[in-house]
């Protein structure tokens, strides 16, 4: 294969699923050091590959902002997203993301090779189309899929998330300020992108009592934008006093996640970005299925209502209404995964590192 000169790798959302895309960076730069590459995903994604080493350019796609403007001015900024992709001359374009959207940027670049997947019509804006595997491998090894499908090596399947000194500084100083230096510190995240997702919040503040009467740990509330509520429910539902991390953006959130011990989370972004800065998870799962986007890595436990039929149904809405995966999850069964989980950490105190 001719050394490309210019790469542009194509992902555009959600958090989790962009994280889970960084080991194709690693790679990609490994086989290729002198190669100039580019990642296009959406705004809100951004933070999470600005910092890295492997990327010379984040191309961001303002899709809210899009989605604001009359038909007119919205096709014409389009467009000229295509023409600037045009000009840049990628010899080498990867398609990880695989919507319309997607397929139309990568074949609007001309680029030599184009990589992507056989879904649809899609596949048609490719000449290198890859078989998708997404029901059988977990997501990380199907965005590895497009890489193998040139012989690129793989040599890591190592996540990546930056870390800031600023960030790091603050999340040290909410861990100072609340004194929970040298103690055992459990989060608890309720968030989810579908509500089939959410496990209910009064499950999430009996696990959160369990914690602290049995464990004799600290637990801290995890919350993004629009899920202030949620976790304030929580606390007012505990016996105890939980803390409520500050409003945080992706790479505060990072920097907080990590002085965890342990997260315990439905599966959403702060699942994996937790997996990505080496904190095991607790994933707690229902529609989505644990072994295609359970956290990665090692050290992480899954607790799921095993023996109904409709696991991993993989539906943002339950076509049963009753939303038994998740409904009828006890807290026990969660309780019982985090003490597995904990059990499995050498230093139970504390997995606080330095900044």
């Amino acid at each position: 294969m001719q050394i490309p000169k210019r790469i542009l790798v194509i992902k555009l959302r959600a958090i989790g699923d962009v994280v889970m895309a960084t080991p194709v960076l690693e790679n990609l730069r490994q086989a290729f050091p002198s190669a100039k590459i580019d990642f296009l995903t959406e705004k809100f994604c951004a933070p999470i590959v600005m910092g890295h080493p492997a990327i010379d350019e984040v191309i961001e796609l303002d899709r809210k902002n899009l989605r604001t403007l009359p038909f007119g001015k919205r096709l014409a900024t389009s467009l000229a997203l295509l023409r600037d992709l045009r000009r840049l001359r990628y010899d080498l374009v990867f398609d990880l993301f695989g919507n319309p959207r997607t397929a139309i940027m990568t074949l609007a670049t001309g680029a030599t090779r184009r990589v992507g997947f056989r879904f649809r019509g899609r596949r048609h804006a490719y000449n290198v189309v890859v078989e998708p595997r997404g029901n059988v491998v977990h997501e990380v090894e199907f965005n590895l899929d497009a890489l193998r499908a040139l012989d690129i090596p793989i040599i890591s399947r190592k996540l990546f998330m930056p870390l800031d000194h600023g960030a790091e500084t603050l999340a040290e100083k909410f861990w100072i300020e609340n004194h929970l230096a040298g103690k055992a510190v459990i989060g608890l995240n309720p968030s989810g992108g579908w509500y089939t997702k959410r496990w209910p919040l009064e499950r999430f503040a009996a696990v959160g009592d369990a914690i602290i009467e049995k464990l004799d740990a600290a637990v801290v509330l995890i919350w993004g934008p629009g899920e202030l509520d949620d976790a304030r429910s929580i606390a007012a539902k505990m016996r105890h006093e939980a803390l409520l991390i500050p409003q945080s953006d992706l790479i505060l959130l990072s920097s907080l996640l990590r002085r965890l011990t342990i997260l315990v989370s439905n599966d959403s972004g702060p699942l994996h970005i937790a997996a990505a800065v080496g904190t095991p998870v607790v994933g707690i799962y229902g529609p989505t299925r644990p072994d295609l986007q359970g956290p990665w890595g090692d050290g992480h436990q899954i607790v799921r209502l095993d023996g109904l039929d409709c696991l991993g149904c993989n539906g943002v809405t339950c076509r049963i209404e009753t939303h038994d995966c998740m409904q009828k999850l006890e807290v026990a069964a969660v309780f019982q995964a985090l003490e597995k989980c904990l059990n499995k950490i050498p230093d139970k105190i504390t997995r606080q590192q330095s900044a």
